[in-house]
């Protein structure tokens, strides 16, 4: 499981205490979703409720059970805001350094519909998309600053408790952890300091995920 988004998803839903099963799902099998009149993962099935994109997913789970920790706490517009920074800027970048890393871990179908797809998107071969990489790790670092900035003097986003800020930012290192060898944080850096706290929530339900590296 590496998809960012779904990974939100699986954070969100540790956070409000529910216990959920998740099911495997591949690029291609878009018909298993038609149920959803979607598409992409993540799709959540609550009883009755069927719900689309982890932003709805992370709604809908603050309004269906407010007895437990809120996500949002009632205000999901900032949200919004670092949901569209980290779709645009964090998984642009990181995208960028591990996309070659991704193909090998895919069947043949899968793998040849995401080449294409990828490749048709950044409209070259994705070996140049990921071309000298290590070189473009310092900039990518350099990227972080304003994590660096928000997360000072605090342990999280959130403040002394991780909420939907820190899941919607920690889906797209997790998915770098699970598919690349590439180490895209600094052992000093605060950033990576706060990556290791996210991967030790609940009993380490991340770190029990097996990483590339």
């Amino acid at each position: 499981m590496f998809s960012p988004f779904c990974w939100r998803s699986r954070m969100a839903l540790a956070h409000k205490g529910l216990d959920f099963d998740s099911v495997p799902w591949r690029f291609t099998e878009t018909e298993r979703l038609a149920f959803a009149r979607h598409d992409k993962v993540p799709v959540l099935v609550d009883g009755d409720a069927v719900v689309v994109e982890s932003f709805d997913i992370a709604r809908h789970l603050d309004a269906a059970y407010p007895q437990a920790p809120s996500l949002m706490h009632g205000a999901p517009e900032p949200y919004r805001f670092i949901g569209a920074w980290t779709d645009t800027v964090l998984h642009a970048g990181i995208a960028g350094l591990i996309v070659t890393d991704i193909p090998p871990l895919l069947d043949d179908v899968d793998r040849a519909y995401f080449v294409t797809s990828r490749e048709k998107r950044y409209g070259k071969a994705l070996s140049e998309v990921t071309a000298g990489r290590e070189d473009r790790l310092p900039a990518f670092r350099a990227s972080l600053l304003p994590l660096r900035h928000a997360l000072r003097g605090r342990d999280f986003l959130g403040g002394a408790a991780p909420d939907y800020a820190d899941y919607t930012v920690f889906g797209g290192f997790m998915w770098a952890r699970v598919v690349s060898p590439l180490e895209l944080l600094a052992a000093d850096d605060a950033v990576h300091a706060w990556r290791e706290r996210m991967l030790g929530l609940f009993g380490g339900m991340a770190r029990a995920v097996p990483a590339a590296a």
